[in-house]
């Protein structure tokens, strides 16, 4: 059994919205700048809240969601990458105990327990007073077992307002109001728009917005007691770590794997790549939008983004979309998700607009004002494809406001919907030749088969470009 003392801390809210994202950056930079070690992590399978505190962290922030990789790994993954010299911010998602039904399973209530850490509230009192207490007791009293240890107030409307606040949940609850951030201009927090915040890489100066939230931390709350609530945190133990965080799947070859990596596609788990590169891949960044060509590849992996934002650029590079086109008649594997999905389509129709894209598959995307797709999925592989065995179980999630609108009938798809909406009437994986695209989005530590399909195609694919590049060995010589 493995036991060490890692100084954490959960930083939760009320719902949705509440400020999560911008206190944990804020906390994080403020941390750092003390020469302190941080390590941050996000609950659930959300990029760009986890983009946003590696922007602040200069290095990976772990997602753990305990849906797609169950509690285990998700406390390996937490001991793994957690800082004993420092401290963890640990940031929440939507509501403390919202979760995937009415028991809240999967909440960030649900993990808090789960690695033993207390718990910040930050909660919106806009027009509120007395009956913050009323919700704080609620939460105290919903859950024993959760160890809520401040709360920390946003948009407070003035001294007043916060003194009123502050009275009622410390009488009433007991739990101490350690920070009260008043309300703020929209050009000191983080820029968001209807898939949530808007991703670092798409905003020139993002690292103004990170300084700014820094200033409000400092300001605003007491810095000291959060290094203190997170210090005292009790011992965390877990076994066996090294069996659940190295890669078990193929022996370390020698192949080059393309990801597109650019404003319009940045949806990557640090894992995927990570654990890629231990198996021995060189991987490639690729630009779609400033790139028309690149090394010769034995594979490519398209995330998922927001290429609809950048739709102009990226159908304008001809020169990328016709060397895509082309290396997928050839047989190169290429895993796409979500927005990889739609780079692969023949066209994307935006705002009453056509857009013309690569045409590797006969997909026609449309994107809409609502959600098509929102939530954890499960699908099942059940027939033939180039990256997964058949009968494969695959936990994910998929968030898209496109659709496919037009498609040919012959088209091929390789996994079953359980749970999810999937991309054709209950099915997804849509395969041509060894090209695979679907609307859900894998991590590797729940779905270590994505990496050992990965590797299998990238080193078959590089093996047929030898055979081709020697007659003798194709069996063609004379």
């Amino acid at each position: 059994m493995n036991d060490k003392n890692f100084p954490r801390v959960v930083i939760s809210g009320l719902s949705g919205d509440s400020g999560k994202t911008a206190v944990s950056c804020g906390l994080i930079s403020c941390f750092l700048n003390k020469g302190m070690n941080v390590s941050g992590f996000k609950k659930g399978p959300d990029y760009i809240d986890a983009a946003w505190m590696s922007l602040a962290l200069g290095k990976p922030a772990r997602n753990l969601d305990t849906y797609m990789m169950g509690d285990r790994k998700v406390k390996g993954s937490f001991y793994k990458n957690a800082c004993t010299d420092g401290i963890n911010i640990i940031e929440g998602n939507r509501g403390l105990f919202d979760g995937v039904d009415d028991k809240g399973i999967y909440s960030t209530a649900e993990l808090a327990k789960l690695l033993k850490s207390p718990v910040i509230i930050i909660m919106n009192v806009c027009k509120v007073t007395r009956t913050a207490a009323a919700s704080i007791l609620g939460c105290k009293t919903m859950d024993p077992d959760l160890n809520i240890k401040g709360v920390i107030l946003n948009r407070v409307a003035g001294d007043r307002h916060e003194k009123v606040i502050r009275r009622s949940i410390e009488e009433i609850t007991g739990v101490p109001v350690i920070g009260a951030i008043p309300k703020l201009p929209c050009n000191k927090i983080l820029p968001s728009r209807y898939l949530g915040l808007m991703t670092p890489g798409e905003l020139e100066h993002n690292s103004s917005f990170l300084n700014e939230l820094e200033k409000i931390v400092k300001n605003n709350l007491d810095v000291k007691n959060v290094i203190e609530i997170a210090g005292n945190a009790p011992s965390f133990e877990f076994d066996n770590v090294d069996d659940l965080i190295q890669p078990k799947c193929y022996q370390p070859v020698d192949v080059k794997i393309g990801y597109f990596h650019d404003q319009a596609f940045s949806f990557y788990y640090p894992e995927n790549l990570e654990m890629l590169r231990a198996e021995g891949a060189e991987l490639i960044p690729i630009s779609s939008v400033h790139n028309t060509f690149f090394d010769d590849l034995d594979a490519l992996y398209i995330g998922g983004g927001f290429p609809e934002i950048n739709l102009n650029k990226i159908s304008m590079n001809r020169g990328m979309i016709a060397a895509i086109k082309k290396m997928a008649e050839d047989g190169l594997p290429i895993y796409a998700e979500c927005g990889g999905l739609m780079y692969l389509a023949s066209e994307i129709i935006w705002k009453e607009r056509k857009y013309s894209l690569s045409g590797v598959l006969p997909i026609v995307i449309s994107m809409n004002d609502k959600p098509q797709g929102h939530g954890y999925s499960e699908m099942i592989v059940d027939s033939e494809n180039p990256f997964y065995e058949i009968g494969t179980v695959i936990k994910g999630h998929e968030f898209h406001y496109s659709k496919i609108s037009e498609y040919d009938p012959g088209l091929e798809s390789c996994l079953a919907v359980s749970r999810g909406c999937g991309c054709l009437d209950g099915r997804d994986g849509l395969i041509y030749k060894n090209v695979f695209a679907s609307y859900l989005h894998v991590h590797s530590l729940a779905t270590p088969e994505w990496v050992t399909g990965m590797i299998k195609c990238a080193k078959s694919f590089h093996e047929f470009k030898k055979r081709l590049a020697n007659p003798v060995l194709t069996g063609l010589h004379s």
